[in-house]
């Protein structure tokens, strides 16, 4: 099947989407390169078809603007298809029913009194789970998915973006999205990998750059903190994978607001270690 066309490449300097700085050719890499790790065979044979990415010099965001011209109905017939379950076996069942264990067991006392959001849910069996655990307000909402596309009404205490943020061509546009559905105060709960120590070593062989799986947007700790310092949002990262977003945090997780503003063991100005803030 042909792909609809990508945006053309330019060779010199570009607008960062995050912070405007410039940004330059990182690397290019087939279409077809999907998630595996190295030790994987890949699912794929190569296409032929080039996707370069670029990487900010500023704030280290690394993305691909080869897809912005697409709708949302090439998004849904060329990567979102029938093969996306192969190529990614743990979105159907087993990563929201993981997430759904994660939010009872960080949630699970506030399940009456807490409305709760998964934005970009893909399906409804994580909210399904938690309803089914007796969360009073689960709801799905995924605007690629027809029958979780209308943004739900209301706001939510906690908004939920598990492995969402590095699907967006415009992630600016995606994290306001997310925003207005989230309450004030509340949480915002996401995961998407950052970028590597290494990457200077591996570039676009790193695992988790995929154009066939959809992912056009790679950030690092500080390319976070930019993106939703934006919106007066601070982050923090507990990991290289798990991260929280917000403006003012609800009295039950307060405690998160002194280490944003003052991230053990480091001074101000100091750029993040695994595991601190990013504010």
């Amino acid at each position: 099947m042909k792909l609809p066309a990508l945006r053309p490449i330019s060779a010199g300097p570009v607008p960062c989407k995050i912070c405007n700085g410039e940004t330059f050719l990182y690397g290019v890499v087939d279409f077809n390169k999907h998630c595996r790790l190295p030790e994987e065979p890949p699912l794929l044979s190569l296409c032929g078809v080039p996707v370069y990415y670029r990487r900010c010099k500023h704030c280290d965001f690394l993305y691909t603007d080869a897809f912005d011209d697409w709708s949302v109905d090439d998004f849904r017939t060329h990567i979102y298809n029938e093969d996306y379950a192969r190529l990614d076996p743990e979105y159907a069942l087993k990563r929201p029913s993981d997430h759904a264990s994660l939010i009872e067991n960080y949630w699970g006392e506030l399940r009456t009194r807490y409305r709760i959001l998964d934005f970009g849910a893909g399906n409804d069996v994580m909210c399904a789970t938690l309803r089914a655990k007796g969360f009073t307000t689960a709801v799905s909402y995924d605007p690629i998915v027809p029958e979780f596309a209308r943004r739900p009404v209301g706001k939510f205490d906690l908004v939920t973006c598990f492995e969402a943020i590095e699907h967006m061509p415009d992630p600016l546009g995606g994290m306001a999205k997310i925003i207005e559905c989230s309450a004030e105060p509340g949480l915002i709960f996401y995961t998407t990998s950052l970028q590597p120590d290494d990457l200077h070593i591996y570039g676009l062989s790193w695992w988790y750059v995929a154009p066939r799986c959809g992912h056009v947007s790679m950030f690092s700790r500080r390319s976070l903190a930019a993106a939703w310092g934006r919106f007066g949002y601070k982050t923090v990262s507990f990991n290289n994978c798990q991260h929280f977003a917000f403006r003012t945090l609800p009295s039950y997780f307060a405690n998160l607001q002194d280490k944003a503003d003052h991230p053990a063991g480091q001074q101000p100005g100091q750029e993040p270690k695994d595991g601190s803030i990013a504010a």
